[in-house]
């Protein structure tokens, strides 16, 4: 086979159909929109949830609950898995992202104190529970708020 031998495989490629275009083509006259009515109409049709009138199920369903448009939401993390930098290593965001340990920062990072810490680390993080930043002074570390 040569490249301009190539061509699609038969049935693979459907020509569109176009509509309107006399009684042969099977979808003349009305263009396969029937007599008229609503659908037959150019801009004619509902609108997407339309029920006829009904009274459509995203009115029937209560309102529930508060959707702070302001929210941040932190990529967390927890102290036991800090154990994998060496001794006096600054930790930042960035430092994880780059190794692999979080994948989508998010609005910031927020370290929790699930685990234990072994290695005494400079930790530059948005937020830190009490019991992280407790347990990063336990072991000679310190916590900077970025």
């Amino acid at each position: 086979m040569k490249l301009h031998e190539l061509k699609p495989a038969a049935g693979s490629r459907k020509s569109n159909n176009r509509v309107g275009r006399g009684p042969g083509s099977g979808n003349g006259k009305t263009s396969g929109r029937g007599h008229k009515g609503q659908n037959a109409r150019s801009g004619g049709g509902v609108r997407p949830g339309f029920e006829g009138g009904q009274n459509p199920l995203y009115r029937r369903l209560p309102k529930r609950g508060f959707k702070n448009r302001n929210r941040k939401e932190y990529a967390i993390i927890n102290l036991s898995l800090l154990n994998r930098f060496a001794e006096g290593s600054e930790v930042t965001p960035e430092l994880l992202v780059k190794q692999g340990v979080l994948k989508d920062l998010k609005d910031g990072l927020k370290i929790l104190g699930d685990g234990e810490l072994n290695v005494s680390l400079t930790v530059r993080a948005n937020k830190f529970s009490r019991t992280a930043s407790e347990k990063i002074t336990a072991v000679g570390g310190t916590t900077e708020v970025i």
